[in-house]
């Protein structure tokens, strides 16, 4: 019996992420960054890339011009070793926009090669997250939707018919579910605790048509309820999907030892997942699959888990 080809992993770093200071205390600091940078450098098999900034093209395509100049000028007015406060968790230094337009340029360009190489597996690295900033609103540590302007950029730049986005982050993303609110070729599907922040994603919000669909779930789920979840509503709907690619939402706060969620999962429940995607890519999406790294507040953790996932992409 012939043996399905790896699907080629490639890491795609944005070392601007190290520019985007936090205050002390504050979960999402460089720290994170660093542990799963040197958890997937451990990885056997992985290419790697250092990727450069998105332009404002890119960002236009989900953004308003407003909410762009918002965080830009937020950014640029910063004193030195200071913050300005977007909201009561997203607060901003005189060097973030370098780390926030980092990370949409490696989403980009994972995109960008996943598609040239007709297939593949890309795991973008960066930092500050994405899922929650909305098209005029950052939010939850998030300045620019790092996913929704990836997706666009495969719509509309590489002409796809379709694209599905699964996040499995603990928190809903509830700024990517507004792009699939307002575009029939995206399928958004979100895992996600409910009640915690930020109090979306309801069972109702099923966007156009039925291209939304959301699984809340309370505190206190294990990877055994997560699995049987993912399996029974999010593998039926993709493959009805049937997307040209798929992007994932790659947040491991799911994971028991996080501090911010209240499930169990742990990391092989994060390389079973990994090996699913993959699965439905093979089979759907002629192998192309892109990967952002979302949240994850306890970074031994962190590392684990994202190693575990990106490891499992690399071996599926």
């Amino acid at each position: 019996m012939p043996t399905l080809a790896v699907m080629k992993t490639t890491i795609f770093d944005s070392p601007a992420s190290r520019l985007h200071a936090v205050p002390p205390g504050h979960p999402e600091h460089v720290g994170r960054y660093e542990a799963v940078r040197s958890a997937l450098l451990a990885l056997p098999g992985c290419d790697w890339v250092e990727a450069g900034a998105a332009g404002m093209p890119d960002l236009a395509r989900f953004h308003s011009a407003a909410h762009v100049d918002r965080v830009l000028s937020a950014c640029a007015q910063a004193p030195d070793g200071e913050w300005v406060a977007l909201d009561p968790d997203t607060l901003v230094c005189d060097r973030s926009a370098a780390a926030a337009l980092g990370a949409v340029g490696a989403a980009v360009a994972a995109v960008d090669t996943v598609v040239a190489d007709d297939g593949g597996a890309g795991f973008v690295l960066a930092r500050p997250p994405g899922h929650h900033a909305e098209p005029d609103r950052p939010m939850g540590f998030c300045l620019f939707n790092t996913i929704a302007i990836a997706a666009m950029h495969a719509l509309e730049v590489h002409d796809l018919a379709s694209v599905a986005i699964i996040d499995i982050d603990v928190h809903h993303g509830n700024g990517t579910q507004c792009l699939a609110e307002r575009d029939g070729r995206v399928f958004f599907a979100s895992l996600h605790q409910a009640p915690l922040y930020p109090g979306t994603g309801g069972e109702g919000e099923t966007g156009l048509g039925g291209n939304v669909l959301n699984c809340p779930m309370p505190e206190g789920v294990t990877g055994s309820q997560w699995r049987a979840r993912f399996e029974t509503q999010v593998i039926p709907a993709l493959k009805r999907a049937r997307p040209d690619m798929i992007l994932v939402s790659a947040g491991f706060d799911a994971h028991a030892d996080d501090p911010v969620g209240g499930w169990g999962l742990r990391s092989n429940d994060y390389a079973w997942v990994a090996r699913q995607l993959a699965g439905i890519a093979r089979d759907f999406s002629r192998s192309r699959l892109v990967s952002v790294l979302e949240g994850g507040y306890d970074c031994p953790a962190l590392g684990r888990s994202a190693a575990a996932f990106a490891g499992a992409l690399s071996e599926a």
